[in-house]
This record gives C-alpha cells, sequence and structure tokens, in this order.
C-alpha cells in the first residue's frame, strides 16, 4: 500500500471514529475496544482489508449501525420481548436492527443515505439463480428484504422482488396491519419489542415449530444480530479456550502414554503403531466431538461428483465455467512460477559440482583456457530430499453461494487445482453441503421419536468428492463444472465438513498437508439451529479448526467469497468479486504458503 493510501485511510478511519462518538453520544469510543473496558465494545473491522468501493460503502454503514445501536438499543429491554421461539430470534434480531437504524436516518439525512447505499448495493450483489420453490429462499433472507422495502424504502430488483414475492403474502398478512403502529413507535423500544415479539410468535409459518421448542432462554442471552456487541462473543470464547486448556492438562495430568496405547477405540486399524502424539491427537478430537451432538448419521452421503448428474450435463456445466475462466490462463503461468520457490513439493533433481569425475562442467570452461594449468571441473546429478505436499481444497456448497459465489468458488478451485500440479502438488477437491432443505430424513425421523430435546445436528449431510488427490485434473475437469448445477446447493454444516476433509488429508503419505477452506461465512442449518443453541454449529466449526491449527501438523487456510473469515481461521483472505481474483491469488495466496504453521 502506498503512503498516499495509508494516509487517506487513516483519514477514512479517524473521521469515522469521530462520527461514531458523536452518533453514539460515546465519547469513550476507540478503534482497539480492549483499550475501552469501561464503555461498551465498537466493532472496527481492520481497515486495511478495504480495496474497493463496495467496502468503503459497507463500513460506513455498519460504522453507522453499531454507533445508533448503541444510542438507541437497550439489551435489557431486548432480552425481555425476546421470542421463545428460535426461529423468530432470528427474524426479531433482524427487526431491532430495522428499528434502530430507521431512527439513524430520521435523525441525519447522511446516516440514511449511507445505509440506502449499502442495503441497495447488498440487494444488487444477490445472485439466485434457481428460484422455482419457497425452498430456495430462506425465511430469514425475505424477511430481511421485507423490511428493507417497508422501512428503509429500498427498491427490489427483478430478482429479490421474485425472492421476497415467496414469503411476502404471508408477511403481510402477520405485519402489514401493524406497520404504522410499529413506525409510530420506532423511539419506543419496549413497545416496538414487544408487538413484533407477539407478532413472530403469532405467525402461521412458525406455528409448527412452537412444539419444537427445546431450548431454555438464556436470561443473560444478548442481541446475536451483525451489530451484535462482542463481549458476550469474548466471554463464550475464553470460556471455550480455557474449557480446551483444561482437556489439554487433563489429558497430561490423567494419562499416561501406555494408557493410551491400551485404549483400543483410539488404535487406528490401519497402522499397527502410532505414535503417542496421534493417540493424543486422538484424544482431543474425540472430546470436541463428544461435546458436539449428531441426531443421526443414518442418511449421510459422501458422493463422487460424477455420480450426481449425467455425462452430458457436466460437460455442459463445465462448457459454463470455461466461459468465466477466459482471460485467467496468464493467472495459471504466474501463480505456478511463485508457489513453485515456496511450496515444499518434491524435487529430485539438483547438481554437485566441482568433483574429479562425472559430467564436463562447461561452465568452467573459461579457466582452462586462461591457464591450461587449471584442471577439468566435473559434475553429478544428485537427489535432493524434498517433502512432498498435498492440497485439500474444501468448499462451501450452500444455498447462499449460488450464482456468482460459488463460481468464483470453482474458478478458484480449477486455477489452483492446475497451478499445483504444475508444482508437482497433489490436490483433492471437496464439497460440503446437505441432502435436503429443513432437515430431510434425519428431521423426519426426529419427528417419529417423539422429538428429543436438543437433538445435536439435524439434517443429511452430503460430502462430495469433485476429484481426488490422487487424480489428474485432465480426468476431474467436467467434475468442476457440476458445482454450477442447479438444485445441489443447500445448507453448511462447516465443522464436520472440516472434520472429514482433515481425516481423509491426514492418512495421506506426504509429508506436509494443506487444507484449504472456500467458504461464504458462518455455517447455517435452519433445522439443526431451530432445536439448538444459536452458536451451536459456530462453537463446533471454531473448535476443530483451533484443533487443526494448535495441535496437529495440517496446515489450514481460509479464502472467505465476498465474507471476512478471519474470526474462524488465523490465516485467512478475502474474494470480493471474480475480476480481482487474479491479483488477490497472485499478490496473497503466496504469502499464504510461505510459512508453514507451527506446533504449539
Amino acid at each position: 500500500m502506498s503512503s498516499k493510501e495509508s494516509n487517506l485511510k487513516e483519514k477514512f478511519k479517524q473521521a469515522l471514529e469521530s462520527t461514531a462518538r458523536v452518533i453514539s453520544d460515546d465519547l469513550k469510543i476507540k478503534e482497539n475496544p480492549k483499550q475501552n473496558k469501561s464503555s461498551k465494545k465498537f466493532d472496527f473491522f481492520e481497515i486495511d482489508n478495504l480495496t474497493t468501493k463496495s467496502d468503503f460503502i459497507k463500513f460506513r454503514a455498519e460504522t453507522d449501525s453499531n454507533a445508533l445501536k448503541k444510542k438507541f438499543s437497550n439489551d435489557e429491554i431486548y432480552k425481555k420481548n425476546l421470542p421463545q421461539n428460535n426461529s423468530c430470534k432470528s427474524l426479531y434480531n433482524i427487526a431491532e436492527k430495522i428499528r434502530y437504524e430507521t431512527l439513524g436516518g430520521k435523525m441525519l439525512k447522511g446516516i440514511e443515505k449511507n445505509f440506502t447505499e449499502n442495503y441497495q448495493q447488498i440487494v444488487n450483489l444477490k445472485r439466485k439463480d434457481q428460484l422455482k420453490t419457497k425452498d430456495d429462499v430462506p425465511v430469514v433472507e425475505a424477511f430481511e428484504l421485507y423490511m428493507l422495502k417497508n422501512f428503509h424504502k429500498i427498491k427490489l430488483n427483478s430478482l429479490t422482488s421474485k425472492m421476497l414475492a415467496f414469503w411476502e403474502t404471508e408477511f403481510d398478512q402477520s405485519i402489514s396491519k401493524h406497520i404504522k403502529f410499529l413506525k409510530e413507535n420506532l423511539e419506543n423500544q419496549n413497545k416496538y419489542g414487544s408487538k413484533f415479539s407477539e407478532i413472530l410468535e403469532q405467525m402461521d409459518i412458525f406455528e409448527s415449530e412452537d412444539n419444537e421448542e427445546t431450548k431454555e432462554e438464556n436470561p443473560d442471552e444478548g442481541q446475536d444480530n451483525p451489530s451484535n456487541d462482542e463481549e458476550q462473543s469474548d466471554s463464550e470464547d475464553k470460556k471455550d479456550q480455557n474449557k480446551d486448556e483444561e482437556t489439554e492438562a487433563s489429558l497430561d495430568s490423567d494419562y499416561n502414554i501406555d494408557e493410551f496405547k491400551m485404549d483400543e477405540q483410539l488404535v487406528d486399524t490401519d497402522s499397527d503403531k502410532e505414535s503417542s502424539e496421534q493417540v493424543i491427537q486422538k484424544k482431543i478430537l474425540n472430546n470436541i466431538n463428544l461435546e458436539y451432538k449428531i441426531f443421526t448419521t443414518e442418511f449421510d452421503e459422501v458422493i463422487k461428483a460424477e455420480n450426481l448428474e449425467n455425462a452430458d450435463e457436466s460437460k455442459k456445466l463445465r462448457k459454463t465455467l470455461d466461459q468465466q475462466l477466459i482471460g485467467f490462463q496468464d493467472v495459471i503461468t504466474k501463480l505456478a512460477n511463485k508457489l513453485q520457490r515456496q511450496l515444499l513439493a518434491k524435487q529430485n533433481r539438483a547438481w554437485e559440482f566441482d568433483l574429479e569425475e562425472g559430467l564436463l562442467d562447461s561452465s568452467k570452461l573459461p579457466r582452462i583456457i586462461i591457464d591450461p594449468y587449471n584442471s577439468l571441473s566435473f559434475k553429478k546429478e544428485k537427489d535432493l530430499e524434498f517433502k512432498d505436499t498435498v492440497v485439500t481444497l474444501l468448499i462451501d456448497n450452500s444455498g447462499s453461494m449460488r450464482g456468482r459465489p460459488i463460481t468464483i468458488a470453482a474458478i478458484c478451485a480449477d486455477i489452483l487445482s492446475r497451478t499445483l500440479e504444475r508444482c508437482s502438488v497433489k490436490v483433492e477437491i471437496l464439497g460440503f453441503t446437505t441432502k435436503n432443505w429443513k432437515g430431510g430424513q434425519s428431521r423426519e425421523s426426529w419427528n417419529k421419536n417423539s422429538k428429543p430435546k436438543t437433538p445435536g445436528r439435524l439434517n443429511d449431510l452430503r460430502h462430495i468428492i469433485y476429484k481426488g488427490a490422487d487424480t489428474h485434473w485432465r480426468q476431474a475437469k467436467s467434475n468442476i463444472g457440476l458445482m454450477l448445477k442447479e438444485g445441489l446447493l443447500k445448507e453448511n454444516i462447516d465443522g464436520e465438513a472440516i472434520s472429514w476433509a482433515f481425516n481423509r488429508l491426514k492418512k495421506r503419505k506426504e509429508e506436509r498437508k494443506i487444507l484449504m477452506v472456500i467458504s461464504d461465512g458462518a455455517p447455517v442449518d435452519d433445522s439443526t439451529l431451530s432445536v439448538n443453541s444459536g452458536d451451536f454449529l459456530e462453537k463446533h466449526l471454531k473448535k476443530m479448526v483451533k484443533f487443526i491449527e494448535e495441535k496437529t501438523e495440517v496446515e489450514i487456510l481460509a479464502i472467505g467469497i465476498g465474507h471476512d473469515v478471519s474470526r474462524y481461521y488465523d490465516r485467512a483472505i478475502k474474494i470480493t468479486d471474480v475480476n480481482e481474483l487474479g491479483d488477490v491469488m497472485v499478490s496473497q495466496l503466496s504469502s499464504l504458503f510461505d510459512t508453514k504453521t507451527k506446533l504449539h
């Protein structure tokens, strides 16, 4: 970054900090919340990550939103009116956010303009190419569009209008008659929140879930929306960290190596003998999985991509992907040259020089011509011991990735696969989603079994192998295009997908193993989250990533498609637009591979 750009960004940040202090009536706001224990935290994300105009628009709007939340939203009132039904809670969060943002827009025209530009940008960037039924549009996404249309007066385009159309009649039946009351009571959080809570709990679309409610409301539960205070999440992270440390301490004190070796449940049947380190890793992983419940794995599947569609359709989808790849051919060569110097891929050829026998070293002939008494110099080829490397690309195949994001992910997979193969690095491409919306057969089984409380993960997993590590890119190129298959993308349960990919990777013989996750944000499965705690999937994801980062030799990296995923992964980059994909991959991906994660 040039000094001029740095200065401009610094001035921009200072201006927003000042604005936030004025809007929120909190003069103690600082860039680093940890330096300000006396006041609520304020969320400033890294300004250095802002690269496009859309990033700046989003940053400005989110800063205003956070400041307005501090000014207008009381957490005690919020908790008092929070609906009991988990599905209602997510809609209630959106309604409260819209309330204080609307108040801010009435207070200052500049704030209203910031929100309008940001939400208009979000609406225009939505890509849902296949919209056939209501199941293709999550209720939360439709509800946000409904609120933006009716409170922020955001103009929907044809695509988002179609998304809202699946749900708008039901929303209108429950909400439209109360809109006047809600708008008149924007400044009275208690009246507004109480009324919205009542409306949501009486909506027909949630009636079937009222009897499924299993989670008792936590009296300390705060707002769980994009502009939420981070104090609660930080405390949870600390609890998770303490719990992990306690687990590790108990392993050190309560077990010895001999006891580990005698635990038959931990012995890998594929090997006769394991190192104590491997056994300890399995013990920690088992502890993580014990805390994560799964109702049933009966309906889960691991499937090869070629079995998802017939050959003709695969070729058609591959052709569509090839059209998107035009213009990226030069990137492959540039990236290969950069990565080849950094990846410890296996290379077998090198030379020993200044030997008394072997092949004549022609580079030393001039010294013979200058002085005939100099002896001839010879060279000999030798073997070098370089570590083999294998890379697994794990790609989020969820519904929110539909359209442009999944196209970007497929392009990433295609370019990386060819590039890394040029460096003699084996590449595996995997995808993860669910077989159904709304829980599928797992949910049906749960209903038939008297709906036990907090059942854990409640959907049918679908894990897809697009390309095996030992399969050449040319043999699997049609499979990569299948990511664009209509109807494939559903829910995303990241933690289990990472565990699956990790277990495949650790069985490989290569010495250096890299797991790269391509995703667009947090794990989401409506069926699971409706009957478990709101952070059930997210906590498992964080623990799985932390385990891999700190306790194994597998290096885990992440590429965020349109979203910053650095809150889950220590090493992450963000891609916001397919047009900047080439530059981002060349300039940043190579640096991710540059240094190896060490065991802590």
